[in-house]
């Protein structure tokens, strides 16, 4: 069930919404981890029972590691190890057998043959937040979930189970026998989803539909213009598909009272790759410096140990992100360049130019999406001769109409401004007006166009919303694949 749905906008959520609100607190936590067990059951019902053993499994692995001090390390690598290797069999056992037969062709081995599993939605999003859980717990960060239903609520919430942001337990325990259901909260919550929505909708969708037909099309087919359309529209595409989850996430949480942490700041402008990781996909970010970068030294060893450190995180993001060589050589790229940046480079690109400084951090990003998006290696190299104009089709340059009309420059013209704090600025604008004019009108002026141009805003996006996806076709949340 996705959120841009029918069944989801005008059954599921206005129901659990109204029933919410009608229920005792004491009951609205058992609703709401029922509507969460039945979100995620209701395209592939049996992976729900994956999902039900691990919000046991951690359960009883988080008492365990409290209630048994002499045993409380063995606990927790029993935990680890036991959520880790269900990820890894749906996620890994494919592409492990693939890469042995590869290696069995040349030394005579007998190949191996696998059903590959079909992954579970979201297994790696619920299985690092049970991670986090447990190791909390061993840290004695916050104490063991004793109520079976809490712990269910934390793990299977269903604004950010499929595709996070990645909520850590400390974060998230105290809010759910204290949250409280506010008009102001609710009213907030549905214009985030909205914003949200609109990403999705308006812009991410869109891009879609060129960015696939382009990194479809055979390596030797691509002129300049067509690779680099192809790869803008991507780029903005997986920005807003994803940040548009993330806002539907936290705007959903919002409305029944949680407060789920930011996942993106505006990563598109960055200065530099290390600003990008502190801007880009948040929750996933701390959650490796601090179940991960840390507990192997972090940066308090020696510089090697840190560069190391560096390397061993992002070789494992981008296995996270796929269980392919290209998300591996991806996550190798960004952590090499973080390294170079920490051993100088970053420091130099500080005496250049701001716009010297974001085009380096764009192009190395843009170049990486290449290989994220890409199927095979072979095929991202393709894309990347395409892209410096070396392509046998780069000499064609017939064809950019087919994919740029004019809506689809519009819609990149408009996620281009969007990446930046346009808001921000706007905000600055008007206080500074507000304070060149502070008089009884004009404050008086400021909140009723605060309210009602909101409330107008809210409104017209959530229409065009509803009329595209009366038009269109399904298009899936991106990040649904990991």
């Amino acid at each position: 069930m996705l959120f841009s749905e029918p069944i989801f906008l005008f059954l599921f959520l206005p129901t659990l919404i109204i029933f919410n609100g009608l229920l005792p607190p004491r009951f609205q936590n058992v609703l709401l981890a029922s509507a969460s067990i039945l979100f995620y059951a209701w395209d592939r019902p049996a992976h729900s029972f994956i999902l039900l053993g691990s919000i046991a499994y951690n359960y009883i692995i988080g008492l365990g590691i409290s209630q048994m001090a002499n045993h409380r390390r063995w606990l927790l690598a029993l935990g680890i190890a036991g959520n880790l290797a269900i990820l890894a069999w749906f996620k890994y056992a494919g592409f492990l057998v693939e890469n042995y037969n590869w290696l069995a062709q040349f030394v005579g081995w007998a190949t191996a043959n696998l059903a590959e599993p079909r992954l579970p939605l979201g297994i790696s999003f619920f299985t690092f937040q049970a991670v986090s859980y447990l190791v909390d717990v061993y840290r004695q960060r916050t104490p063991a979930q004793t109520n079976l239903l809490d712990l269910a609520l934390y793990i299977a919430l269903f604004p950010q189970l499929i595709a996070g942001p990645i909520v850590r337990y400390g974060e998230f325990a105290w809010q759910i026998g204290k949250r409280r259901l506010t008009s102001r909260g609710f009213v907030l919550g549905v214009r985030r989803f909205v914003i949200g929505l609109s990403k999705k909708l308006l812009i991410a969708n869109p891009l879609a539909v060129p960015a696939d037909a382009i990194f479809e099309l055979p390596p030797s087919d691509l002129s300049l213009a067509i690779a680099w359309l192809g790869l803008i529209c991507y780029t903005l595409q997986i920005y807003f598909d994803f940040s548009g989850y993330s806002d539907m996430a936290i705007g959903l949480g919002r409305m029944f009272g949680f407060r789920l942490p930011e996942n993106f700041s505006h990563p598109y402008i960055a200065r530099s790759m290390t600003e990008f990781w502190r801007r880009w996909h948040l929750s996933l970010s701390r959650w490796f410096r601090d179940y991960l970068y840390v507990p192997l030294g972090g940066n308090r060893l020696s510089p090697n140990r840190t560069y190391l450190n560096l390397g061993i995180v992002f070789l494992l993001c981008g296995l996270w992100h796929g269980a392919s060589w290209t998300f591996i050589l991806w996550g190798l790229a960004h952590g090499s360049m973080l390294v170079l940046e920490r051993m100088g480079l970053g420091k130099r690109l500080q005496r250049l130019p701001q716009f010297v400084q974001w085009t380096y951090m764009i192009l190395f990003v843009m170049i990486g999406w290449v290989l994220f998006r890409s199927a095979s290696f072979a095929e991202a190299i393709g894309y990347l001769i395409a892209l410096g104009g070396m392509s046998p089709g780069s000499m064609n340059y017939l064809e950019i109409g087919d994919y740029l009309s004019p809506s689809v420059g519009i819609t990149i013209a408009i996620g281009a401004g969007l990446s930046w704090p346009l808001r921000l600025q706007v905000r600055q604008a008007l206080i500074r007006f507000i304070r060149a004019n502070n008089d009884r009108e004009t404050r008086l002026l400021r909140l009723n166009w605060t309210h009602y141009g909101r409330d107008a805003a809210t409104l017209a996006l959530f229409s065009l919303c509803c009329i595209w996806i009366a038009a269109s076709t399904y298009v899936p949340f991106l990040y649904f694949r990991f």
